[in-house]
Parts: C-alpha cells; structure tokens; sequence
C-alpha cells in the first residue's frame, strides 16, 4: 500500500487498485481524518485499515496537534459497520474484524493528542463507537440521530461501543439505551452526557466553528504536550486503580515540568505576559 496519505488518490494493494476510505489532509497544526464511502460512510476491514494508518500517520507528525475526525457529505457521520459487508462474510472473519476495529479505536483513544469528533450527520451503531473513542465529540444541531440500535440486528455494539458508552453514562442508563436501541437527537446526547457540545450553522459554519475550536489547543495559544498529557492521564488513569493513576499523573506531570513550553509558562505567568508555547 502507498506511503502517501495525505491526499485523495488510490492506493494499490497486493491485489486491486482501491479508493482510499479515509481522506488525510492537514490545516496548520490539525490533521483532519474524513470518513468517505457515501452514502452513509459505513466502515469495512478496508475502511478501519485506512483510519488506522491515518492515526498512526497524524501520531508521528510533529506538526500536528489535534486530531480531527468527521464524515464526508452533510448527512451522515457514520451509519457504522457496513452490513451488506458483514452478510457476506463467515464468523472467523468477522471476529477478526471486531478485534482490528477495536485495536484501532484504541489506538486513537491511547493517542496523546486531543482527538474531537465533528459530528456532521447521523452518528449511530459503528459511527458513535468511533465518536466515543474521540475525547470530544461536537455535533451540528438536527443534522441527525445518534444511538447505538444494534439489539435489532440481533448483535451487540461491539466496538466497544458497550464499554465506552458504560463509562460515559453509567451501568444502568448505557445498558437502557442499547437494550432499546433508542436513537435520538444530538441535543439528548449532550443531556445524556455522550456528547460535549452542539453547535447552530450549516455544514460549512459547522465545520468553520469547529477548526475555530481545534486551533485554539495547538501552540502557540496551547501547550500541546501538556494538552496530550491531560488526556493521557485521564484516558489511562481511569483504568486502573487511584493510586497507579496517581502514579501515571506524577510521571506525565514530570515529563512536562523537563519541557521548554513549561519554563516558557511559568516565565510568562512571572513576566505577566501571554506565553507562546511552542510544542517542545
């Protein structure tokens, strides 16, 4: 496969030329990942291969602080696995599957850069379990539903949409919501807790506000490691017991104060002056 994935051309496997399903392109210190199989932007092996590469991609980019996932076209985010890939396919690769999609959506959400899901239609099933590994998820106002509807394929969100959405809502809400399969609206997402923020404007204004909201943790406003830091801790001292966390704390918070951006912080902070971070 090309090691070429900043634009929109083919890539060629071992076998066919194929399009890429994820479009990679950068705007100052955000990589911008766009979710592309229209209609619905639904998710095959070929498409998590894609987004995996893409995160690996924006994860060795220095230039690039944020990462920043959204759909192509203005209807849909994601409608989540493609199903008439999954009819077609034997349980053996079906696992498989879920196991590569999983180490995918890990690897983003392990990632230690501020990742924001720019939800600019339908988000539900497979599409909300890529928003959830996000660390903040912005929705269009009524550009769609959200939810996780699964139960009535005669499946459970297994992209570790049953973990994820359990951590954000709690045991008792996160088991309602998928035993019901309820789908709702982004303004519900935010009261439930799943989504952070909900934003007025057409596809283009949405995306405007969005950048707008992405640029503001890249340096120099943002201390980019410290940004990355924050999440890391957080991401993976919720998973293991308070005083293993603290320790995780303590060590990022090390790595931190050794930094050129924290003596950069600090002096501006004495000098009364704003600091200009630099990412270093």
């Amino acid at each position: 496969m090309t090691d070429e994935r900043g634009d929109k051309k083919m890539a060629t496997t071992t076998s066919e030329t194929r399009k890429m399903l994820v479009d990679y392109r950068k705007d100052g210190g955000v990589a911008i990942l766009t979710l592309n199989d229209p209609p619905a932007n639904t998710y095959t092996h070929e498409m998590m291969r894609d987004l995996d590469d893409a995160i690996v991609k924006a994860r060795f980019d220095a230039e690039v602080h944020v990462i920043l996932i959204t759909g192509a076209g203005e209807k849909f985010f994601c409608a989540g696995a493609n199903i008439n890939m999954l009819q077609t396919v034997d349980p053996y690769f079906k696992y498989f599957f879920c196991l590569h999609a999983n180490e995918t959506l890990s690897r983003l959400e392990q990632t230690p850069k501020l990742v924001i899901a720019a939800i600019n239609g339908h988000c539900v099933g497979g599409g909300l379990e890529i928003a959830m590994a996000a660390d903040i998820r912005i929705a269009r106002r009524d550009a769609g539903k959200c939810g996780l509807p699964e139960v009535a394929l005669g499946v459970l969100p297994g992209t570790g949409g049953t973990q994820r959405l359990t951590r954000l809502v709690g045991k008792a809400k996160a088991i309602e919501l998928m035993v019901t399969g309820e789908t709702f609206d982004f303004a519900r997402g935010v009261e439930l807790g799943i989504l952070t923020s909900v934003y007025d404007g057409d596809a283009t204004q949405f995306m405007t506000k969005v950048m707008e909201y992405a640029r503001q943790f890249c340096p120099p406003n943002k201390a980019a490691k410290a940004v990355g830091n924050i999440k890391r801790s957080v991401q993976s001292g919720a998973e293991v017991p308070f005083s293993e966390a603290l320790a995780i704390e303590r060590e990022l918070q090390q790595l931190l104060f050794q930094s050129e951006d924290a003596k950069e912080g600090l002096t501006a902070y004495v000098e009364k002056r704003k600091a200009n971070f630099k990412a270093k």
